[in-house]
């Protein structure tokens, strides 16, 4: 199966279903049967990303270093060997796919931070607004 095929099968929309739904929702879960309105989110789950986005990049650098540690020597006991050559070549592609996922998470960490900064405010401007809204004939005034 192409990786095309599988992500259609993921998220592609069957007849009678979305073309992509919650993980944590039921796949049988209908408007008309209650479904709508019934999305809740926080900004735990952002913060928590980013967090880990951000102790990857640090475990990122931190390994890059211990990787060059390792190869440091290498060439004075072993000059004109060609195993040398290939060692140099797999310690350069190691450091470029380092580098690349420590920035890649330098990036995310402030992302994911935005999003979470944004949705808790964007929670609290909505509850503070729906507050605000009368309701005839519930307790209080809200439903």
């Amino acid at each position: 199966m192409s990786s095309s095929e599988r992500w259609q099968e993921l998220f592609g929309p069957s007849v009678d279903e979305p073309a992509m739904r919650l993980a944590s929702a039921p796949s049988s879960l209908r408007a008309e049967e209650g479904g709508a309105g019934k999305l809740k989110h926080s900004k735990g789950p952002w913060t928590s990303a980013s967090g880990t986005a951000g102790d990857l990049r640090t475990r990122t650098g931190t390994s890059s270093s211990v990787l060059k540690r390792g190869h440091e020597g290498i060439q004075a006991g072993t000059a004109g060997l060609g195993t040398v050559t290939a060692l140099k070549s797999v310690l350069t592609s190691w450091e470029d796919r380092l580098r690349t996922v420590r920035d890649e998470c330098g990036q995310l960490t402030g992302s994911l931070l935005t999003v979470a900064k944004e949705m808790g405010e964007s929670e609290t401007a909505v509850k503070s607004s729906v507050k605000g809204v009368h309701v005839p004939g519930a307790v209080g005034g809200r439903q």
